[in-house]
Protein backbone atom coordinates (compact mmCIF):
# COMPACT_ATOMS: atom_id res chain seq x y z
CA UNK A 1 0.00 0.00 0.00
CA UNK A 2 1.33 3.42 -0.98
CA UNK A 3 2.64 5.46 1.96
CA UNK A 4 2.44 2.52 4.38
CA UNK A 5 4.65 3.11 7.41
CA UNK A 6 7.60 0.69 7.11
CA UNK A 7 7.84 -2.03 9.72
CA UNK A 8 11.32 -0.85 10.74
CA UNK A 9 9.89 2.62 11.48
CA UNK A 10 7.25 1.12 13.77
CA UNK A 11 9.82 -1.07 15.50
CA UNK A 12 12.17 1.87 16.09
CA UNK A 13 9.36 3.99 17.54
CA UNK A 14 8.21 1.36 20.02
CA UNK A 15 11.80 0.65 21.04
CA UNK A 16 12.45 4.35 21.62
CA UNK A 17 9.27 4.61 23.70
CA UNK A 18 10.42 1.66 25.83
CA UNK A 19 13.76 3.37 26.44
CA UNK A 20 12.20 6.69 27.43
CA UNK A 21 9.60 5.07 29.69
CA UNK A 22 12.20 2.93 31.42
CA UNK A 23 14.35 6.01 32.01
CA UNK A 24 11.57 8.38 33.13
CA UNK A 25 9.23 5.89 34.83
CA UNK A 26 11.30 2.94 36.09
CA UNK A 27 8.24 1.30 37.69
CA UNK A 28 6.08 1.21 34.57
CA UNK A 29 4.46 -2.08 33.54
CA UNK A 30 1.64 -1.13 31.16
CA UNK A 31 0.84 1.83 28.91
CA UNK A 32 -2.31 2.28 26.85
CA UNK A 33 -2.64 4.62 23.85
CA UNK A 34 -6.08 5.71 22.57
CA UNK A 35 -5.65 8.87 20.48
CA UNK A 36 -5.75 8.27 16.76
CA UNK A 37 -2.68 10.38 15.99
CA UNK A 38 -0.54 8.43 18.45
CA UNK A 39 -2.01 5.17 17.15
CA UNK A 40 -0.95 6.25 13.67
CA UNK A 41 2.55 7.02 14.95
CA UNK A 42 3.07 3.70 16.71
CA UNK A 43 1.10 1.34 14.44
CA UNK A 44 0.66 2.97 11.02
CA UNK A 45 -3.14 2.91 11.32
CA UNK A 46 -5.86 5.04 12.94
CA UNK A 47 -8.61 2.68 14.10
CA UNK A 48 -11.10 3.18 16.85
CA UNK A 49 -9.32 1.06 19.41
CA UNK A 50 -6.26 1.09 21.61
CA UNK A 51 -2.63 0.09 21.73
CA UNK A 52 -1.70 -1.84 24.88
CA UNK A 53 2.04 -1.78 25.57
CA UNK A 54 3.35 -4.16 28.22
CA UNK A 55 6.85 -3.80 29.55
CA UNK A 56 7.64 -7.51 29.45
CA UNK A 57 5.27 -8.85 26.78
CA UNK A 58 5.32 -6.37 23.91
CA UNK A 59 2.50 -4.39 22.33
CA UNK A 60 -0.89 -5.26 20.85
CA UNK A 61 -3.09 -3.08 18.67
CA UNK A 62 -6.76 -3.73 19.46
CA UNK A 63 -8.95 -2.49 16.61
CA UNK A 64 -12.72 -2.09 16.71
CA UNK A 65 -13.41 -0.03 13.61
CA UNK A 66 -11.86 -1.19 11.53
CA UNK A 67 -9.82 -4.31 12.24
CA UNK A 68 -9.89 -5.29 8.56
CA UNK A 69 -8.55 -1.92 7.46
CA UNK A 70 -5.78 -1.90 10.06
CA UNK A 71 -4.62 -5.35 8.93
CA UNK A 72 -4.47 -4.12 5.34
CA UNK A 73 -2.68 -0.84 5.90
CA UNK A 74 -0.41 -1.61 8.87
CA UNK A 75 2.75 -3.67 9.25
CA UNK A 76 2.39 -3.62 13.03
CA UNK A 77 3.25 -7.17 14.17
CA UNK A 78 0.25 -7.91 16.42
CA UNK A 79 -3.26 -6.66 15.60
CA UNK A 80 -6.36 -8.16 17.21
CA UNK A 81 -10.08 -7.42 16.77
CA UNK A 82 -12.36 -6.30 19.59
CA UNK A 83 -15.99 -5.32 19.90
CA UNK A 84 -15.49 -3.73 23.30
CA UNK A 85 -12.87 -3.36 26.02
CA UNK A 86 -14.33 -6.52 27.55
CA UNK A 87 -12.95 -8.58 24.65
CA UNK A 88 -9.43 -7.23 25.11
CA UNK A 89 -9.50 -7.55 28.91
CA UNK A 90 -9.53 -11.35 28.65
CA UNK A 91 -5.87 -11.20 27.60
CA UNK A 92 -4.82 -9.20 30.66
CA UNK A 93 -5.66 -11.14 33.81
CA UNK A 94 -2.78 -9.76 35.90
CA UNK A 95 -3.03 -5.99 35.74
CA UNK A 96 -0.49 -3.74 37.45
CA UNK A 97 -1.75 -1.38 40.13
CA UNK A 98 -1.23 1.64 37.90
CA UNK A 99 -1.42 2.17 34.15
CA UNK A 100 0.05 4.97 32.05
CA UNK A 101 -2.45 6.84 29.83
CA UNK A 102 -2.69 9.91 27.58
CA UNK A 103 -4.24 12.20 30.17
CA UNK A 104 -4.34 15.09 27.67
CA UNK A 105 -6.57 13.14 25.26
CA UNK A 106 -8.69 10.53 27.08
CA UNK A 107 -12.22 11.80 27.88
CA UNK A 108 -13.66 10.90 31.28
CA UNK A 109 -16.41 8.75 29.76
CA UNK A 110 -13.89 6.69 27.76
CA UNK A 111 -11.71 6.37 30.86
CA UNK A 112 -14.62 5.03 32.89
CA UNK A 113 -15.63 2.52 30.22
CA UNK A 114 -12.06 1.31 29.96
CA UNK A 115 -11.54 1.06 33.72
CA UNK A 116 -14.71 -1.00 34.06
CA UNK A 117 -12.97 -3.87 32.28
CA UNK A 118 -9.38 -2.98 33.21
CA UNK A 119 -9.79 -2.38 36.96
CA UNK A 120 -6.46 -0.72 37.74
CA UNK A 121 -6.31 1.38 40.90
CA UNK A 122 -4.21 4.33 39.69
CA UNK A 123 -3.23 6.04 36.46
CA UNK A 124 -0.28 8.20 35.46
CA UNK A 125 0.41 10.39 32.44
CA UNK A 126 2.58 9.32 29.52
CA UNK A 127 1.92 12.40 27.34
CA UNK A 128 5.40 13.82 27.81
CA UNK A 129 7.07 10.50 27.11
CA UNK A 130 5.18 10.13 23.83
CA UNK A 131 6.07 13.72 22.91
CA UNK A 132 9.73 12.90 23.53
CA UNK A 133 9.43 9.79 21.41
CA UNK A 134 7.98 11.71 18.46
CA UNK A 135 10.19 14.77 18.58
CA UNK A 136 13.13 13.66 16.39
CA UNK A 137 12.04 12.83 12.85
CA UNK A 138 13.40 9.93 10.80
CA UNK A 139 14.46 10.35 7.18
CA UNK A 140 11.16 8.69 6.20
CA UNK A 141 9.16 11.27 8.17
CA UNK A 142 11.26 14.17 6.91
CA UNK A 143 10.57 13.08 3.35
CA UNK A 144 6.85 13.76 3.79
CA UNK A 145 7.46 17.01 5.65
CA UNK A 146 9.70 18.24 2.83
CA UNK A 147 6.99 17.27 0.35
CA UNK A 148 4.48 19.30 2.38
CA UNK A 149 6.93 22.20 2.35
CA UNK A 150 7.18 22.12 -1.44
CA UNK A 151 3.38 22.21 -1.68
CA UNK A 152 3.39 25.16 0.72
CA UNK A 153 5.88 27.02 -1.43
CA UNK A 154 3.90 26.53 -4.64
CA UNK A 155 0.49 27.27 -3.11
CA UNK A 156 1.49 30.44 -1.26
CA UNK A 157 4.15 31.83 -3.59
CA UNK A 158 2.55 31.02 -6.95
CA UNK A 159 -1.10 30.01 -6.72
CA UNK A 160 -2.49 32.51 -4.19
CA UNK A 161 -1.44 35.58 -6.24
CA UNK A 162 -3.39 34.03 -9.13
CA UNK A 163 -6.52 33.81 -6.95
CA UNK A 164 -6.58 37.30 -5.43
CA UNK A 165 -8.99 39.71 -7.12
CA UNK A 166 -10.73 42.86 -6.05
CA UNK A 167 -14.17 42.33 -4.56
CA UNK A 168 -13.73 38.70 -3.52
CA UNK A 169 -14.58 37.89 0.10
CA UNK A 170 -12.39 36.07 2.58
CA UNK A 171 -14.80 33.13 2.31
CA UNK A 172 -14.41 33.15 -1.49
CA UNK A 173 -10.65 32.94 -1.13
CA UNK A 174 -10.92 30.17 1.48
CA UNK A 175 -13.10 28.04 -0.80
CA UNK A 176 -10.89 28.51 -3.85
CA UNK A 177 -7.71 28.09 -1.84
CA UNK A 178 -8.85 24.78 -0.37
CA UNK A 179 -9.40 23.34 -3.85
CA UNK A 180 -5.91 24.45 -4.85
CA UNK A 181 -4.35 22.98 -1.70
CA UNK A 182 -5.90 19.57 -2.25
CA UNK A 183 -5.09 19.49 -5.96
CA UNK A 184 -1.48 20.36 -5.18
CA UNK A 185 -1.23 17.38 -2.80
CA UNK A 186 -2.50 18.51 0.64
CA UNK A 187 -4.16 15.67 2.59
CA UNK A 188 -7.25 17.78 3.19
CA UNK A 189 -6.87 18.59 6.88
CA UNK A 190 -4.26 19.98 9.24
CA UNK A 191 -4.25 18.43 12.70
CA UNK A 192 -3.61 20.14 16.02
CA UNK A 193 -2.82 18.83 19.49
CA UNK A 194 -4.47 21.82 21.15
CA UNK A 195 -7.81 20.72 22.62
CA UNK A 196 -10.83 21.15 20.32
CA UNK A 197 -8.85 23.14 17.76
CA UNK A 198 -9.85 23.20 14.12
CA UNK A 199 -8.88 25.38 11.18
CA UNK A 200 -10.75 24.46 8.02
CA UNK A 201 -8.32 26.00 5.52
CA UNK A 202 -6.08 28.63 7.11
CA UNK A 203 -6.05 31.68 9.30
CA UNK A 204 -7.03 33.92 6.42
CA UNK A 205 -7.71 37.64 6.69
CA UNK A 206 -7.88 40.87 4.70
CA UNK A 207 -6.61 44.03 6.36
CA UNK A 208 -6.94 44.38 10.10
CA UNK A 209 -9.17 41.31 10.37
CA UNK A 210 -5.87 39.53 11.07
CA UNK A 211 -5.81 41.37 14.41
CA UNK A 212 -9.26 40.16 15.48
CA UNK A 213 -9.38 38.08 18.71
CA UNK A 214 -9.43 34.31 18.31
CA UNK A 215 -9.21 31.22 20.52
CA UNK A 216 -6.26 29.94 18.49
CA UNK A 217 -2.91 29.97 20.32
CA UNK A 218 -0.95 31.97 17.76
CA UNK A 219 -0.02 35.59 17.07
CA UNK A 220 -2.46 36.09 14.19
CA UNK A 221 -6.23 36.46 14.27
CA UNK A 222 -9.29 36.31 12.01
CA UNK A 223 -13.02 36.96 12.18
CA UNK A 224 -14.16 33.83 10.40
CA UNK A 225 -17.79 33.30 9.44
CA UNK A 226 -19.37 33.73 12.86
CA UNK A 227 -19.13 32.53 16.47
CA UNK A 228 -19.89 28.95 15.41
CA UNK A 229 -17.16 28.93 12.75
CA UNK A 230 -14.47 31.47 13.60
CA UNK A 231 -11.86 29.69 11.51
CA UNK A 232 -12.76 30.08 7.84
CA UNK A 233 -13.21 33.59 6.48
CA UNK A 234 -15.76 36.39 6.49
CA UNK A 235 -18.48 36.40 3.81
CA UNK A 236 -18.69 40.18 4.24
CA UNK A 237 -15.09 41.43 4.16
CA UNK A 238 -14.18 42.09 0.53
CA UNK A 239 -10.68 42.52 -0.85
CA UNK A 240 -9.84 46.06 -1.87
CA UNK A 241 -6.81 47.86 -3.22
CA UNK A 242 -4.24 48.57 -0.52
CA UNK A 243 -5.21 45.61 1.69
CA UNK A 244 -2.69 43.46 3.50
CA UNK A 245 -3.62 39.80 2.96
CA UNK A 246 -2.57 37.37 5.71
CA UNK A 247 -2.61 33.56 5.25
CA UNK A 248 -1.30 31.17 7.91
CA UNK A 249 -1.80 27.52 6.97
CA UNK A 250 -0.69 24.00 7.70
CA UNK A 251 -0.14 21.56 4.84
CA UNK A 252 -0.16 17.79 5.46
CA UNK A 253 1.13 14.83 3.46
CA UNK A 254 0.59 11.29 4.77
CA UNK A 255 -0.02 12.74 8.22
CA UNK A 256 3.06 14.97 8.36
CA UNK A 257 2.89 18.76 8.27
CA UNK A 258 4.77 21.87 7.39
CA UNK A 259 3.61 25.29 8.57
CA UNK A 260 3.95 28.58 6.73
CA UNK A 261 2.54 32.10 6.75
CA UNK A 262 2.54 34.40 3.74
CA UNK A 263 1.50 38.04 3.43
CA UNK A 264 0.57 39.99 0.31
CA UNK A 265 0.16 43.66 -0.62
CA UNK A 266 -2.88 43.82 -2.86
CA UNK A 267 -2.96 46.50 -5.55
CA UNK A 268 -0.29 48.76 -4.07
CA UNK A 269 2.69 48.77 -1.76
CA UNK A 270 2.26 49.41 1.94
CA UNK A 271 4.04 52.41 3.46
CA UNK A 272 7.81 52.05 3.87
CA UNK A 273 7.63 52.09 7.69
CA UNK A 274 5.32 49.06 7.66
CA UNK A 275 7.55 47.22 5.21
CA UNK A 276 10.49 47.97 7.53
CA UNK A 277 8.65 46.37 10.46
CA UNK A 278 7.91 43.30 8.36
CA UNK A 279 11.56 43.08 7.32
CA UNK A 280 12.62 43.19 10.96
CA UNK A 281 10.40 40.14 11.57
CA UNK A 282 12.16 38.43 8.67
CA UNK A 283 15.53 39.22 10.28
CA UNK A 284 14.31 37.81 13.60
CA UNK A 285 13.34 34.58 11.85
CA UNK A 286 16.81 34.35 10.27
CA UNK A 287 18.48 34.90 13.66
CA UNK A 288 16.32 32.24 15.26
CA UNK A 289 16.83 29.74 12.43
CA UNK A 290 20.59 30.19 12.65
CA UNK A 291 20.42 28.97 16.26
CA UNK A 292 18.48 25.79 15.43
CA UNK A 293 21.50 23.57 16.03
CA UNK A 294 21.90 20.41 18.12
CA UNK A 295 22.57 21.06 21.84
CA UNK A 296 21.25 24.63 21.78
CA UNK A 297 18.56 25.28 24.40
CA UNK A 298 15.13 26.53 23.24
CA UNK A 299 14.77 28.85 26.22
CA UNK A 300 18.19 30.38 25.54
CA UNK A 301 17.38 30.85 21.86
CA UNK A 302 14.20 32.68 22.82
CA UNK A 303 15.98 34.94 25.29
CA UNK A 304 18.95 35.61 22.98
CA UNK A 305 16.69 36.79 20.18
CA UNK A 306 14.05 38.71 22.13
CA UNK A 307 16.38 40.56 24.48
CA UNK A 308 17.70 42.50 21.48
CA UNK A 309 14.29 43.91 20.63
CA UNK A 310 13.32 47.42 21.67
CA UNK A 311 10.33 48.08 23.94
CA UNK A 312 8.64 49.87 21.05
CA UNK A 313 9.02 46.88 18.74
CA UNK A 314 7.88 44.46 21.44
CA UNK A 315 4.53 46.29 21.58
CA UNK A 316 2.15 44.08 19.58
CA UNK A 317 4.97 41.66 18.75
CA UNK A 318 3.76 38.03 18.63
CA UNK A 319 0.17 39.14 18.94
CA UNK A 320 -1.99 42.23 19.21
CA UNK A 321 -2.91 44.06 22.37
CA UNK A 322 -3.09 41.72 25.33
CA UNK A 323 -3.36 38.62 23.12
CA UNK A 324 0.35 37.96 22.72
CA UNK A 325 1.85 34.48 22.67
CA UNK A 326 5.06 33.74 24.54
CA UNK A 327 7.04 31.84 21.93
CA UNK A 328 8.96 32.40 18.70
CA UNK A 329 8.31 28.98 17.25
CA UNK A 330 6.94 25.51 17.89
CA UNK A 331 7.63 21.91 17.03
CA UNK A 332 5.77 20.37 14.12
CA UNK A 333 5.12 16.86 12.81
CA UNK A 334 1.97 14.75 12.98
CA UNK A 335 0.34 17.85 14.44
CA UNK A 336 1.03 21.47 13.59
CA UNK A 337 1.71 22.21 17.27
CA UNK A 338 4.19 19.76 18.78
CA UNK A 339 6.77 19.66 21.57
CA UNK A 340 9.13 21.44 22.09
CA UNK A 341 8.59 25.19 21.83
CA UNK A 342 11.07 28.03 21.36
CA UNK A 343 10.08 29.72 24.60
CA UNK A 344 10.99 30.10 28.24
CA UNK A 345 10.72 26.92 30.26
CA UNK A 346 11.97 24.59 27.51
CA UNK A 347 15.42 23.58 28.64
CA UNK A 348 16.05 20.22 26.94
CA UNK A 349 18.73 20.60 24.24
CA UNK A 350 17.76 20.52 20.60
CA UNK A 351 18.54 17.37 18.63
CA UNK A 352 19.30 16.98 14.95
CA UNK A 353 16.20 16.41 12.79
CA UNK A 354 13.77 18.09 15.12
CA UNK A 355 11.51 20.36 13.06
CA UNK A 356 10.23 23.82 14.06
CA UNK A 357 7.93 26.45 12.63
CA UNK A 358 9.46 29.86 13.38
CA UNK A 359 6.93 32.69 13.19
CA UNK A 360 7.92 36.21 14.30
CA UNK A 361 4.95 38.50 13.62
CA UNK A 362 3.80 41.94 14.69
CA UNK A 363 0.36 43.52 14.66
CA UNK A 364 -0.05 47.02 13.21
CA UNK A 365 -3.17 48.97 14.07
CA UNK A 366 -5.41 49.60 11.08
CA UNK A 367 -3.22 47.45 8.82
CA UNK A 368 -3.00 43.89 10.11
CA UNK A 369 -0.44 41.29 11.05
CA UNK A 370 2.91 41.44 9.25
CA UNK A 371 5.73 38.95 9.64
CA UNK A 372 6.69 35.55 8.43
CA UNK A 373 6.56 31.83 9.25
CA UNK A 374 8.48 28.91 7.78
CA UNK A 375 9.38 25.38 8.82
CA UNK A 376 12.99 24.43 9.60
CA UNK A 377 14.88 21.20 10.28
CA UNK A 378 17.49 21.33 13.05
CA UNK A 379 20.94 20.64 11.54
CA UNK A 380 24.55 21.20 12.67
CA UNK A 381 24.63 24.20 10.32
CA UNK A 382 21.46 25.81 11.62
CA UNK A 383 17.85 25.54 10.55
CA UNK A 384 17.23 24.17 7.06
CA UNK A 385 14.10 25.77 5.60
CA UNK A 386 11.71 23.38 3.84
CA UNK A 387 8.95 25.85 2.90
CA UNK A 388 10.63 28.12 0.35
CA UNK A 389 12.63 31.34 0.21
CA UNK A 390 10.00 34.05 -0.12
CA UNK A 391 10.17 36.67 2.61
CA UNK A 392 6.55 37.69 2.24
CA UNK A 393 4.73 40.92 1.45
CA UNK A 394 4.38 39.76 -2.14
CA UNK A 395 3.02 42.60 -4.28
CA UNK A 396 -0.06 41.47 -6.24
CA UNK A 397 -1.17 43.93 -8.92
Amino acid sequence: MKDKTPAIELENRINKFYQIMSHDCPDWQMAVVFSKINLLYFTGSMPEGMLVIERDKGATLWARRSYERSVQESDFPLIKPMNSYRDAAVDYSNLPDHIYLETEFVPLGMFQRFQKHFPFTQYKSLDFQIAQTRVVKSDWELGYMKQAGRIHERVLDVRVPELLREGMTEADLAAELYEVMVKEGHQGTARFAMFDTEIAVAQLSFGDNSLFPTNFDGPGGHRGLNAAMPGLGSRNRKLKKGDLVFIDMGIGVNGYHSDKTMTYMFGQKLPDEIIAIHNQCVDIQKQTAELLRPDNIPEEIYETVTEKLSPDFLKNFMGYGNRKVKFLGHGIGLTVDEYPVIAKGFEAPLEENMVFAIEPKKGIEGVGMVGVEDSFIVTPNGGQCITGKSEGLILVD
